[in-house]
């Protein structure tokens, strides 16, 4: 019982910065909403680059933002990364049929890119294409210009979970800018990366 009450008052203080209560920070004592809560909140700080995942072929040119774009390995048959996208998302279902994408990581100056893919300008998703710079690629998938690092690929296997689709493809290409800032997204706003010496 005592290690339980430490257990408690420990949790209440790590709570504070939520406004919460002791009993929110334990997983089955909280309520479904609660908990998505908490997960939007905790998620939101952790920063991120930012990308958008261009496609084109047969299921049509489709672009999307999004953040949740990592490296798989870059020692297997060729190398792969992953990305998830909303099963909602028309880019979703042009890159299952394409069976190909481009994940364009943007610039640290490229926020008004991520804004118009993130559908927070006013444009018709046909039109994106038409406001910004880009050109096909090795493998024939839109490459946007200016971005700071470019992996085409072919699309190797893809798992709908809940409301997301995996996506995992192998790097067909990559191509590097003279630029190597990327666009950093944290705490619910743009960033950009900073070096810190020994004394920050």
């Amino acid at each position: 019982r005592r290690r339980a009450n430490l257990s408690t008052t420990n949790s209440a203080a790590r709570c504070r910065t939520l406004n919460c209560n002791a009993s929110l920070i334990l997983g089955d004592m909280m309520t479904a909403a609660d908990l998505r809560t908490a997960f939007m909140e905790g998620m939101s700080r952790a920063a991120t680059f930012v990308a958008v995942a261009t496609t084109d072929g047969e299921g049509g040119r489709a672009g999307v933002t999004v953040s949740s774009l990592t490296s798989v390995s870059a020692d297997g048959e060729m190398p792969s990364l992953l990305l998830c996208i909303h099963h909602q998302s028309p880019a979703a279902a042009a890159i299952l049929k394409n069976r190909a994408f481009c994940a364009n990581l943007l610039a640290e100056h490229q926020q008004e890119v991520s804004n118009l893919f993130a559908g927070r300008s006013a444009s018709d998703r046909a039109e994106r294409f038409d406001r910004v710079a880009w050109e096909k690629g090795d493998i024939g998938q839109p490459v946007l210009s200016g971005a700071t690092a470019v992996f085409e690929c072919r699309l190797a296997t893809a798992l709908l979970w809940e409301t997301h689709h995996i996506l995992v493809g192998r790097v067909a290409s990559v191509r590097l800018s003279d630029n190597p800032s990327a666009l950093l997204y944290g705490q619910r706003a743009y960033r950009r990366a900073i070096h810190l010496t020994g004394d920050s």
